[in-house]
């Protein structure tokens, strides 16, 4: 199970790094206790444009290669935080000054952390 949640985790970061995410993360947290998923996967997009085109990307490609659609999806509205939940992998897009102001990293950083400097 845990390896087939880092498969779909790693596949997601590559698509938000493809489409330019900026600030890419991913935190495991799949065996801490009341742990709500395995992976939690946060990025910056610099516009609403940008969120949504990362956002259209992995909703797009997880479905071609792994036949998934996110269980839910919320934010798109608006833009400034979008979040996809695969339930094993939860995604967040923020727009920078909701990143900055939520700072969800924290409240999950005694998960195993792992940054993606290109993207910093």
């Amino acid at each position: 199970m845990k390896e087939e949640s880092k498969q779909l985790a790693d596949f997601i970061v590559d698509k938000i790094i493809e489409k330019k995410g900026e600030r890419v993360l991913s935190i495991y947290i799949g065996e801490k206790e009341n742990a709500v998923t395995d992976y939690f996967i946060i990025c910056t997009a610099g516009s609403n444009t940008q969120a949504n085109a990362i956002m259209d990307f992995i909703i797009t490609k997880v479905n071609e290669e792994f036949s998934e659609k996110p269980f839910s999806k919320e934010g798109a509205e608006n833009s400034f935080w979008i979040l996809l939940d695969y339930i094993k992998v939860v995604v967040h897009i923020f727009q920078p000054q909701y990143r900055d102001f939520y700072r969800i990293e924290e409240i999950w950083a005694d998960g195993e952390v792992q940054e993606y400097p290109e993207t910093f």
